[in-house]
């Protein structure tokens, strides 16, 4: 038994819905890895049992899988928005909240999020990047002031398969806007952060 399978017999168990939507992308979708998984999954709605955020934002839905593991957490009355560029995914998107006893605290926007963002009106408690990676430097951006005070900021994938501790190929622009993103952010005064080691790395942004 590796470590990674003895942490997931020892968590709380992957939901049903998730579980079959992970099949569903492996059988159906290119890049199926791209779904935060198990693990990653139960870690996000831990921390949103923790922080009990009444909305949140997640810029770049995917499948939903994350977005169904955030909306688990959240208290009553609580609301997610979340941003998917990919028209195509919409159907697939839909199908999986529909067939969630929380599609109703979520609200999909089908568009680019460096338009759709600024249209959101109100703050956020939490916000989940997890998008083009490209643009984190610019999701930052226009999210900062929307976030409250107190409020966390996850970003997803910022150890980038260890690329980060290589020189990027010119031609790497994901790879690039990570690492601006992450020397970025080590230098803002204005936040707490910590990289989680987890999966691909997540970094947790705590607003001062």
């Amino acid at each position: 038994m590796s470590i990674d399978d003895y942490i997931l017999n020892n968590i709380d168990e992957e939901p049903p819905l998730l579980a079959s939507l992970d099949r569903k992308a492996h059988v159906d979708l290119l890049r199926p890895r791209m779904i935060s998984g198990h693990l990653q999954g139960r870690i996000l709605k831990m921390l949103v049992r923790m922080q009990q955020p009444e909305r949140i934002l997640e810029i770049g839905t995917y499948t939903g899988y994350a977005t169904l593991c955030l909306a688990e957490g959240l208290p009553e009355g609580g609301e997610i928005y979340t941003i998917e560029i990919d028209d195509e995914m919409e159907d697939f998107i839909r199908n999986q909240f529909d067939r969630s006893a929380l599609k109703d605290k979520i609200h999909l926007h089908i568009g680019d999020a460096l338009e759709v963002i600024p249209q959101l009106e109100g703050q956020f408690d939490l916000v989940f990047i997890d998008a083009d990676k490209r643009d984190y430097c610019k999701y930052y951006d226009l999210v900062f002031d929307k976030v409250r005070k107190g409020g966390i900021i996850l970003a997803d994938n910022t150890l980038w398969n260890g690329k980060v501790l290589e020189e990027p190929h010119p031609n790497d622009k994901q790879t690039m806007g990570i690492i601006l993103f992450n020397e970025m952010i080590a230098k803002d005064k204005r936040i707490e952060k910590v990289i989680l080691p987890l999966r691909d790395g997540l970094t947790v942004i705590y607003k001062k």
